[in-house]
């Protein structure tokens, strides 16, 4: 891929897609390319994980290898952002990703990250901005299944 491609699907993902053409440009030109063939491990469930991973081209798929058949959690495509909490923090692998098919992505380093949001302030708050409505969309969410869980758990009283 070229680098206007690569520029291209950045803006695709959600995190990305406020920041201008100067800003993806650097993350592109940064970012180390991979290819994947399929079936191939990216990483590893409980591994430490030091970068995120843009999904360019292809779909990987996150399974629990813990089970007597892997079993898929999800699959991803073109334009996914697959461990975005390690662009800011330290932290582990949630599950085994595999490409499902042959993959083309882009790997995003936590020091790349860290130094565009001590150089761009801009840039730090339109991130932010998005992680905390991000963040208040999932508690939002938990709230939903809670409820609806509660209903099975709890169901209300039958009148007679």
């Amino acid at each position: 891929m070229t680098l206007a491609e690569d520029i291209s699907l950045l803006i695709r993902v959600p995190l990305f897609s406020d920041l201008s053409s100067d800003h993806l440009r650097l993350l592109a030109f940064s970012a180390i390319r991979l290819e994947l063939p399929e079936g191939r491990v990216l990483f590893r469930k409980d591994a430490a994980a030091m970068s995120g991973f843009v999904v360019m081209h292809g779909e990987v798929e996150f399974v629990d290898m813990d089970k007597p058949e892997p079993l898929t959690l999800g699959r991803y495509g073109p334009g996914s952002l697959l461990g975005e909490t390690a662009l800011f923090v330290e932290t582990r692998r949630p599950a085994t990703a595999r490409a499902a098919t042959d993959c083309d992505l882009v790997e995003i380093d936590r020091n790349l990250m860290r130094r565009m949001l001590n150089e761009y302030p801009d840039v730090a708050a339109r991130l932010h901005t998005k992680l905390v409505d991000k963040l208040a969309g999932s508690v939002a969410e938990v709230g939903r299944v809670k409820s609806r869980l509660d209903a099975i758990i709890y169901p209300p009283a039958r009148a007679n």
